[in-house]
């Protein structure tokens, strides 16, 4: 028998063996449940020719050939990517709206005999819950930011602090970039939905009875833009204030930084793409820096000269209440546990209605 259901809870999409999604390829690419695996039923040029036929020529030969070209690719993936799995294998599979690609999985599934369950709605279900989430609803969670300027390791106290058992949003790793004009990673970003994907998960699996410890950002993380509810919420959070020596923070912006440093065009590139505000003989001077490999000074000139002013100017626009302040003496793993201790003392010590965003 196929099972219907629209639970697209963490506890729901984890309690099956897999989350298939038969849709094409670029749909996949472009966004899909977290945890899904894609195995089509028509690939992308398949269904670019399908739906030709079916727009330009014959509805009959287009449902024909469409039909065999399902049954053939169902066929090769029971006999590959499906091929070791038992009788007790329980999938939930999902195509754009819960039509005809699941339901042609879903039948050839159930004749085999796995119990198998279709996404009502397919795609679009988890899109319309992530959208709800993250555009039309207040989010649920008290949001606690560390903020402090470049170089102050919050990506690496953050690590930090989730080892030490607090609740964490990464934003950075979720949106694949560093959050600065240096900051592009290999692979490039996730389109707009996929990270509204990810966010959505991520906030979904974190209790909004226990703070949530981010990092400070802008309303942009790269090209990605945060959603309404999420950047609200950021809006109004209190802050942990960390204060780092320029020494510390050069090194560690060195240390994060090794790929681009080692790759002087990139490097070059994004020196050229900084705010015109900057004298063209200052811009030169650091373009050159870093054609000498001078990468330690050039972190130096920048913060001084770029990250700095922007950090203070940003601070005299928001109004967000400081929660603590916190001194780190180094970013060595053992300054990064003694901070986020005090991180988390912080957080015990203060009732969450307090000084806190509430939905």
């Amino acid at each position: 028998m196929i099972r219907r259901t629209a639970d697209l809870s963490p506890a729901a999409r984890d309690g099956f063996d897999a989350i298939i999604d038969v849709r094409s390829p670029a749909e996949f690419a472009l966004d899909h449940i977290p945890g899904a695996i894609n195995l089509p039923v028509l690939d992308d040029e398949q269904r670019a020719a399908v739906g030709t036929e079916y727009v330009q020529g014959s509805k009959f030969l287009a449902r024909r050939t469409g039909a065999a070209l399902v049954a053939r690719n169902i066929a090769a993936h029971l006999e590959g990517a499906l091929g070791d799995r038992d009788g007790s294998f329980r999938p939930l599979v999902y195509c754009w709206r819960g039509g005809q690609r699941s339901g042609a999985m879903v039948t050839v599934m159930d004749q085999v005999g796995w119990p198998v369950t279709v996404l009502d709605g397919g795609y679009q279900t988890w899109r319309r819950q992530a959208t709800a989430a993250l555009y039309d609803q207040p989010l649920a969670h008290r949001l606690v930011l560390l903020d402090g300027p470049t170089g102050s390791g919050k990506t690496a106290l953050l690590t930090a602090l989730a080892g030490q058992g607090a609740q964490t949003l990464d934003l950075e790793a979720l949106a694949a970039h560093r959050g600065s004009l240096f900051g592009a990673l290999p692979g490039g970003q996730p389109s707009q939905k996929a990270f509204e994907t990810r966010l959505h998960d991520a906030l979904s699996r974190l209790d909004p009875a226990r703070p949530v410890v981010a990092e400070a950002e802008s309303s942009k993380i790269g090209a990605r833009v945060l959603p309404p509810s999420l950047w609200a919420a950021m809006s109004a959070a209190p802050v942990i204030e960390l204060t780092v020596p320029l020494a510390a923070r050069v090194a560690h912006i060195v240390e994060t930084y090794a790929d681009i440093a080692a790759d002087p065009a990139a490097l070059d590139l994004a020196l050229t793409r900084l705010p015109r505000h900057h004298a063209k003989a200052a811009v030169a001077e650091w373009r050159a820096m870093a054609a000498r490999g001078e990468i330690a000074g050039l972190a130096a000139a920048l913060i001084e000269a770029h990250y700095d002013p922007a950090y203070r100017r940003t601070g005299q626009t928001r109004d967000r209440p400081v929660l603590d302040r916190v001194v780190l003496r180094d970013l060595t793993p053992a300054g990064l546990a003694a901070a986020a201790r005090a991180v988390m003392t912080a957080l015990d010590a203060r009732p969450l209605d307090v000084g806190m965003n509430r939905p």
